[in-house]
C-alpha cells in the first residue's frame, strides 16, 4: 500500500497530498509556510480528511505489554504504546497512513523526552505525519504509566 507524496505550494501553504489507491481515502497534510515546519519533530500542522469519510477513534494506548505489565523506563513505554497503537489499527483494518490526528499524554514532560517521542512517531508514520498534540500531565490512569497515545483514523 504505497502512496505517492506530492508537495504543492498554494497561497503560502505547503500542502502535501498522498495519492490513494482505489480502496483508500486520501488525507491532505497542510504545513503553512508562514508557520514553523513541524515535520522534523514528527507531526503536521493540519490534516484534512476526505468528504464523507468514516472516522474511528482509538482509545489511549499505554506502554503495557500483553500481561498489563509496565516498564519503569519512559522509552520502553513509548515504543510499546506505539506497538499497541499499531495492533489497534490492525484490529480495525487500518494502516498508519490513515491516522489523521494523535494526542499524546506525557507524565512530567521535559525537553529530554522529545527525541524518544519524535523517533517513535517517525518510525511508525514515515513522511505521512498526522496532526499531533502533546499534553503534559502530572499522572495518568495507572501510577507507573508514563505515556499514552490516542488516535483519530480515517477509514475507507
Amino acid at each position: 500500500m504505497s502512496r505517492a507524496i506530492t508537495h504543492l505550494l498554494i497561497g503560502g501553504l505547503i500542502i502535501m497530498t498522498t495519492a490513494a489507491t482505489a480502496n483508500e481515502r486520501e488525507l491532505t497534510i497542510v504545513n503553512p509556510r508562514t508557520l514553523y515546519d513541524p515535520s522534523p519533530n514528527g507531526y503536521s500542522t493540519a490534516v484534512i480528511t476526505p468528504r464523507g469519510a468514516r472516522l474511528a477513534y482509538i482509545s489511549g494506548q499505554g506502554g503495557q505489554d500483553s500481561t498489563g505489565a509496565l516498564s519503569p523506563d519512559f522509552a520502553v513505554q513509548v515504543t510499546r504504546a506505539y506497538a499497541n497503537l499499531r495492533a489497534a489499527l490492525d484490529g480495525i483494518g487500518a494502516k498508519p497512513d490513515q491516522v489523521a490526528k494523535l494526542t499524546v499524554f506525557v507524565v512530567d514532560h521535559d525537553m529530554s523526552k522529545l527525541e524518544v517521542l519524535t523517533r517513535n512517531v517517525k518510525e511508525m508514520f514515515g513522511e505521512t505525519l498526522p496532526a499531533q498534540t502533546l499534553v503534559p500531565v502530572p499522572k495518568l490512569a495507572i501510577d507507573p504509566m508514563l505515556f499514552e497515545v490516542e488516535a483519530v483514523v480515517v477509514l475507507d
